[in-house]
């Protein structure tokens, strides 16, 4: 079988590419480099440097016929959603429909698409969201991830193309980048390794649901051969302040400085979790890696990177 991935040369597109590969899949990357690295592209698939706004990505398809598209392309950065909202709709929503339409004309049998649980639904004050759980994105960048979701369910009831919305949580571990429009994890793990102290915008409490880039990788692998049409949440449903997130790298990297405290961010969410159990009943997915072990073998990885 072979999969077209966009994105594939990005922090949780390589992951899934390494692993597609390991399971016999003819992988496809597409990806422009505008974030991604051609370090991370495993040498045994085929890569095509090419924005998905292209037209020339029709050339792709035709010449590849890819029997999936997994979807990971995308301009990822909130402030700079804010800052630039026409950008950020030309590349997540037209970009998009490039795909789409050509996944229409060729034929393609299902896309999976990466969604984000964190950006829908808003704040989550207390328990775990459900993906019935209201969708009120407050940026750009988030109302971009719901209209793909939109324009999906029309591809599907219009033309009968099969899909899968994963709305991810808080994605982590190895090839995150620490620069730019960066996870937590990798940003603190960077600066501890380098001894600077870390940031903690407000005081801390924070909550995000932490989930380890293999797990979401294995959430993608059953979303490619289970049911189609499905909209699931890919979490752990625990929450870590970003406080106890500190303390626990302190720990594995040996740190011993205390963070820098800066006035909270506007717009920031105070908790975001994740209700899984639907992705655990039709996916058969569970989350399989603690955050103490995702996030040793995060720093493990920076280390390796530090020392090459």
């Amino acid at each position: 079988m072979k999969i077209l991935l966009t994105g594939g040369a990005g922090f949780i597109g390589s992951n899934l590419s390494d692993r597609l590969q390991q399971e016999g899949y003819d992988v496809v990357v597409v990806d422009n480099l505008s974030s991604g690295k051609l370090e991370n592209i495993n040498p045994e698939g085929r890569f095509y440097q090419m924005d998905i706004r292209d037209k020339e990505l029709s050339r792709v398809f035709e010449k590849e016929r890819p029997d999936f598209v997994s979807h990971h392309a995308a301009q990822i950065d909130v402030r700079r959603s804010v800052a630039d909202p026409c950008f950020d709709a030309e590349v997540n929503v037209i970009g998009t429909l490039n795909i789409l339409e050509n996944c229409r004309k060729y034929g393609v049998k299902k896309v999976v698409f990466a969604s984000s649980g964190g950006v829908l639904y808003g704040e989550v004050e207390e328990g775990k969201a459900t993906e019935d759980f209201p969708t009120i994105p407050i940026s750009p960048y988030g109302i971009t991830k719901l209209c793909v979701e939109k324009y999906l369910k029309f591809y599907q009831e219009t033309y009968g193309m099969n899909s899968v919305i994963l709305r991810y949580a808080n994605v982590y571990g190895r090839r995150q980048d620490p620069f730019g429009e960066a996870g937590v994890v990798a940003i603190f793990i960077q600066k501890m390794l380098s001894g600077e102290r870390p940031t903690i915008f407000g005081d801390g409490s924070q909550e995000r649901d932490y989930v380890y880039v293999d797990d979401v990788v294995e959430a993608n692998l059953s979303a490619i051969t289970k049911d189609d049409n499905l909209t699931l949440n890919i979490g752990t449903g625990i929450t870590t302040s970003v406080q106890e997130l500190f303390y626990e790298l302190q720990k594995i990297t040996g740190f011993t400085k205390k963070p820098i405290y800066e006035e909270e961010r506007a717009g920031e969410l105070q908790r975001s979790c994740l209700d899984g159990s639907k992705a655990k009943q039709l996916l058969a997915f569970t989350p399989k890696t603690d955050l103490a072990k995702g996030l040793r073998e995060t720093v493990e990885h920076f280390r390796k990177k530090v020392t090459v």
